[in-house]
């Protein structure tokens, strides 16, 4: 592996969501991320095509029995070697398991120890299920994303899950493991999905507070679609465009390129009274053309315009294309690593995994040795499904 994670070790703890896109970040960016799998989950040997799941990729799969006493201590094992531990397990389960932060960082002081929930490690709903959309409610952030009048509309799962919870663990242990470079000492980490999606939302508070967006009329400020200028707009053939001309010459371009420039009603750009009515006069415009023929009329221009692709025609759109922004890895398309870096490029490496597909592998390379390593399949703390023919 290469990457500027390249000779870090990471255990991640086999869960849904956050924790598996943070373990795939710093496998992206070099780490070597060993997935931890309960031993139920393994149903004979592994098949021999690439895991379908590819948030799995980068990083191979050791599954345990964490209720045998020798798998609890191969677990310690692996983590007394680890910089880095990710968990997402409720408040109390792995202290319950004997894995907990306790017992793994007094044997290894240095390890980061990365916690990620949907409410916390601590408050009123810390024990209570939830998901993406109750995190973001909580947040102040999921009321926000309506149109006028409508009810709020999820936007999937991104916000909670990915950008709130997988993407603040992997920053959150790296600013550990930063830490105890210089400290010699490692920390817990508390990801909480209802924190991190409360801090995305930092700029609408900013906002909020300089008297620029009123949380009381969602859907009616500038940057959740109230404005004319920041919407999305159907075309003749029912497809959509975007458009984001906030600044004054973006917006003079914008009324050039549709032909209003003379028009007087549109001259006021921020006077929030006609935004509805100017609305409706841009999607006329916007219909009377098909996207592709607006696309040839605006886009790669300072309109700060783009097309509203589906996946499948970002995949082949040539920005995206020509940066490589997507990849086809054992006939599975997916998003390439990023950011880029300018000297220590990450590669992708271990393609998807099923559960214990590399479990006797693991333990080689981990200093187990064989005879320890067969032992502990024998016994059933460890369950080896390696493919058939492998």
């Amino acid at each position: 592996m290469s990457g500027p994670l390249s000779g870090y070790k990471v255990i991640e703890l086999a869960g849904l969501g956050p924790g598996p896109f943070a373990a795939m970040l710093l496998a992206d960016m070099g780490a070597e991320v060993i997935r931890v799998e309960k031993s139920q989950v393994v149903r004979g040997p592994a098949p021999t095509a690439p895991n379908a799941d590819t948030m799995l990729r980068g990083r191979k799969n050791i599954a345990l029995d964490l209720k045998h006493p020798e798998g609890v201590e191969t677990f310690l094992q692996l983590a007394d070697q680890a910089d880095i531990l990710l968990e997402g397990y409720r408040p109390g389960v792995m202290e319950r398991l004997g894995i907990g932060p306790d017992v793994c960082m007094a044997r290894n002081p240095k390890l980061v120890y990365g916690r990620m929930t949907g409410w916390g490690q601590e408050g009123p709903y810390a024990m209570a299920a939830g998901h993406d959309i109750n995190y973001i409610s909580l947040s102040g952030v999921l009321g926000q994303v309506r149109r006028p009048g409508e009810r709020p509309l999820a936007p999937m799962n991104l916000i909670g899950d990915f950008g709130g919870g997988g993407m603040f663990l992997a920053f959150g242990v790296v600013c550990a493991l930063l830490d105890a470079a210089k400290s010699g000492q490692g920390q817990i980490v508390d990801t909480a999905m209802v924190d991190g999606s409360a801090v995305l939302n930092m700029f609408t508070w900013a906002w909020r507070n300089m008297g620029l967006f009123n949380p009381k009329t969602p859907g009616e400020n500038m940057l959740d679609c109230g404005a004319h200028f920041y919407d999305t707009y159907e075309c003749a053939d029912g497809k959509y465009i975007s458009i984001g001309s906030i600044e004054p010459q973006f917006y003079a371009e914008l009324l050039r390129r549709i032909g209003l420039s003379e028009d007087a009603e549109f001259l006021n750009q921020h006077e929030r009274n006609n935004w509805p009515h100017l609305k409706d006069r841009l999607r006329d415009v916007f219909l009377a053309k098909t996207r592709d023929e607006w696309c040839a009329e605006m886009e790669m221009t300072d309109v700060c315009f783009a097309p509203v692709l589906d996946m499948d025609e970002a995949l082949e759109h040539p920005h995206m294309v020509e940066r490589g922004t997507f990849v086809t890895v054992s006939g599975a398309e997916q998003p390439a690593p990023a950011p880029r870096f300018s000297r220590t490029k990450p590669e992708l490496g271990t393609l998807p995994a099923h559960p214990g597909e590399h479990s006797r592998e693991v333990l080689l390379g981990w200093g187990f040795g064989e005879d320890r390593a067969a032992a502990l399949i024998a016994n059933g703390a460890v369950i080896d499904a390696p493919a058939v023919g492998s």
